[in-house]
C-alpha cells in the first residue's frame, strides 16, 4: 500500500516538482498519510477503504501546492538576481525577467536594459550612465542616488519608480507615461520628456529650470518648491496640480515666470496659482 500512496503522491507533485520547500512538503504530508493509513488499518478497515480514506482526509490541497511552487520559484529566481557590487558595465540584459532584481553600487554603465522585466529592481547608487531602459518595465524600481547620465527611456513602464537625487543629466524620457514616479531632489534642468504623460509624479525641491513641458498633460503632480524658473508649459494640460514653494518669495517669483500660455487649467489648480499671486493669462479653466 506505501507504493500506492508514494504514486498517488508523486502524480500530485509531478507539476511542481525542483523546488526544495515542495519536495519537503511532498515528504511530510506522505509521512502524514501514511500514518493516516496505519491508523484505519488498525481500526479493521480493508485495504481499499483505508487508501480512498486517507486520500480524502487531504482534501484539495492541489490549488495550495501550485501556490506555493510559484512562491518558491520566484524566491529561487530572486536569488540568482543579485548583483549587488557588481562590474557588470555593458551587460546584455536585454529581454531578461528579473524581478526584484539587487543592482545596488553596481558599475552598469552601457548596460542594455531594454524590454526587460525590472519590476521591484533596486539600483541605489548605481552607475548606470548611457544604459538603455527603452521598453522596460520598471514598476516599482528604486533608483535613487544612481548616475544616469545619458542613459534613455523611451516608452519605459514608470510606475512608482524612484529617481530622487539621482543624475539625470541628458537623460532622455520619451513617449512614456510617468505614474506615481519621484524625482525629489533631482537636477533635471538637462533632462528631456517628449511626449510623456504625467500622473501622480513627485517634483517637490527639484531643479527644473528651463525645462520644455509644451503640450504635456499633468494629473496630481507635486513641483511644490521646485525650480521652476524658465519653463514652458505652453498648451499643457493641468489638473489638481500643486504649487506650494511656503514662505519663499524666491519660488513665487520664479513661478511667475513659467510660460503657461494656451494650457487648459481645472479650476483647483488656476484657483492656487491665484492665490499666489500668479494668474497666468492667455490660459482656459475648465
Amino acid at each position: 500500500m506505501n507504493d500506492r500512496l508514494n504514486e498517488y503522491m508523486d502524480g500530485l507533485f509531478a507539476p511542481y516538482e525542483g523546488t526544495k520547500s515542495i519536495t519537503e512538503l511532498k515528504a511530510d504530508l506522505l509521512a502524514d498519510l501514511q500514518e493516516r493509513y496505519r491508523e484505519l488499518r488498525a481500526e479493521g478497515k480493508d485495504d481499499a477503504t483505508a487508501f480512498e480514506q486517507t486520500i480524502d482526509s487531504i482534501g484539495d490541497i492541489e490549488e495550495t501546492v501550485q501556490e506555493m511552487s510559484n512562491l518558491s520559484r520566484a524566491l529561487e529566481r530572486q536569488v540568482v538576481t543579485r548583483f549587488d557590487s557588481s562590474d557588470l558595465k555593458g551587460s546584455d540584459f536585454a529581454g531578461v525577467t528579473a524581478r526584484g532584481a539587487k543592482f545596488g553600487t553596481s558599475a552598469l554603465r552601457g548596460a542594455d536594459f531594454s524590454n526587460a522585466d525590472l519590476t521591484g529592481g533596486r539600483f541605489k547608487s548605481s552607475d548606470l550612465g548611457e544604459a538603455n531602459f527603452d521598453g522596460a518595465n520598471l514598476t516599482d524600481a528604486v533608483m535613487t542616488t544612481a548616475e544616469l547620465a545619458g542613459s534613455t527611456f523611451r516608452r519605459t513602464r514608470l510606475v512608482r519608480t524612484d529617481f530622487s537625487m539621482s543624475g539625470l543629466d541628458k537623460v532622455r524620457f520619451a513617449d512614456a507615461v510617468l505614474t506615481d514616479v519621484a524625482f525629489r531632489k533631482t537636477d533635471l534642468r538637462h533632462t528631456s520628456f517628449e511626449r510623456c504623460t504625467f500622473t501622480g509624479v513627485d517634483f517637490t525641491y527639484s531643479d527644473l529650470r528651463g525645462l520644455t513641458f509644451d503640450g504635456a498633460a499633468f494629473t496630481g503632480v507635486k513641483f511644490d518648491r521646485a525650480g521652476l524658473e524658465g519653463v514652458s508649459m505652453r498648451g499643457a494640460i493641468l489638473r489638481d496640480c500643486s504649487f506650494r514653494g511656503g514662505w519663499s518669495n524666491k519660488y513665487y517669483k520664479a513661478l511667475r515666470t513659467v510660460n503657461f500660455d494656451g494650457a487648459r487649467m481645472d479650476k483647483l489648480t488656476y484657483a492656487a496659482l491665484k492665490s499666489f499671486d500668479v494668474a497666468p493669462p492667455n490660459v482656459i479653466v475648465e
